[in-house]
């Protein structure tokens, strides 16, 4: 008789260590989303990895009942990379935030996505430096007052999605702490995804820099300031879905229902890389074409070859040359000349 699978929960993904965030820190409610999708992945927590860089987010693998690792500063994506190649039948997801995959590790993410290895990124971006208690991070806004800017930040910030689509990445998303429903269906989705899924989350730290998002939770604004992408439909948002987002020519214009038909309005297509592309800058300068509200949901996604892939075809092909290579004539090339 065939051995039955045992059935998983989200309690055989958590481990018995103490969770230590500040108390009201997002990072638990990304850490209870993530415990609570992984019994639906249907892997065994032996075939599971998580790796993190250093930060608050990166205590993360401490409280995974799977294999992990707490690396250094900005590498996760390097070892993540080593790991996959290595094992490429793991599930593999690597825990990061504004200041480790931005900064030091800004160099190792860009190549990550470019080269489209199957891992699930998580971009924790509260938009300053917690763990080392509140200096700016390479996604504050310009003018902000930290410990390390006290008259006002003059770094121009990241766009973490940008960054990512001019990566070529393959998979790319945003969404919230506080939001938990809607973080289990991308996250879902990104883990679905044959490829790099690189998601970005507004995640609270409610010691340093309290409400960075406030505009995009609370209930009186959320309707207003949020719209919530999904493929195939229209772009709508407002408290009674009364407004929507249409294209002139390239141009985002933000129209009232009443006086526009939902068939005029911009209908998202996550293939459409330029369209998508536009949904991830269209909130970057408010002055010159208004006030947008913040997109959430899947921007981009595409089907492209995996890394891993390839390189075990390409490890393949060089075993049936069977001793055939000539290394000599590798180094010397054929640009070479006889004095």
């Amino acid at each position: 008789m065939e051995d039955k699978k045992p059935i998983l929960t989200a309690k055989d993904f958590a481990t018995d260590q103490d969770v230590r965030w500040c108390p009201g820190c997002g990072d638990y409610s990304i850490l209870k989303q993530v415990q609570s999708i992984m019994p639906e992945i249907g892997l065994p927590p032996e075939d599971i990895a998580f790796i993190s860089g250093i930060g608050c987010s990166s205590r993360f693998p401490y409280y995974m009942n799977t294999y992990g690792m707490h690396s250094i500063h900005g590498r996760a994506t390097a070892i993540a990379s080593g790991l996959k190649a290595a094992r490429p039948e793991l599930s593999v997801w690597i825990i990061t935030g504004d200041g480790d995959s931005l900064s030091i590790g800004g160099n190792h993410l860009i190549h990550l996505l470019r080269r489209n290895l199957d891992v699930n990124i998580l971009l924790f971006n509260n938009e300053i430096y917690g763990l080392t208690k509140g200096q700016y991070s390479p996604t504050s806004e310009l003018g902000k007052k930290t410990k390390s800017s006290p008259l006002g930040v003059i770094d121009h910030p990241f766009n973490p999605l940008a960054l990512a689509m001019g990566a070529d990445a393959t998979f790319v998303a945003r969404i919230m702490d506080r939001d938990p429903k809607h973080m289990r269906d991308i996250l879902k989705k990104g883990n679905d995804h044959k490829g790099s899924s690189f998601v970005e989350i507004y995640q609270n730290c409610n010691v340093f820099n309290d409400g960075a998002f406030a505009i995009f939770t609370d209930k009186g604004t959320k309707p207003e300031e949020t719209i919530y992408l999904e493929h195939g439909q229209p772009l709508i948002f407002g408290a009674e879905s009364q407004k929507g987002i249409k294209l002139n020519g390239l141009t985002p214009e933000i129209v009232e229902l009443d006086k526009v038909s939902k068939e005029d309005l911009w209908i998202h297509d996550a293939k459409d890389r330029t369209k998508s592309s536009i949904l991830t800058r269209m909130f970057d300068d408010p002055k010159s074409i208004g006030h947008f509200p913040r997109p959430f949901g899947i921007v981009y996604e595409e089907d492209r070859f995996r890394y891993e892939e390839a390189m075990t075809s390409q490890i393949e092909s060089a075993k049936a040359l069977k001793g055939k290579g000539d290394l000599d004539a590798l180094i010397q090339g054929s640009k070479t000349w006889s004095i």
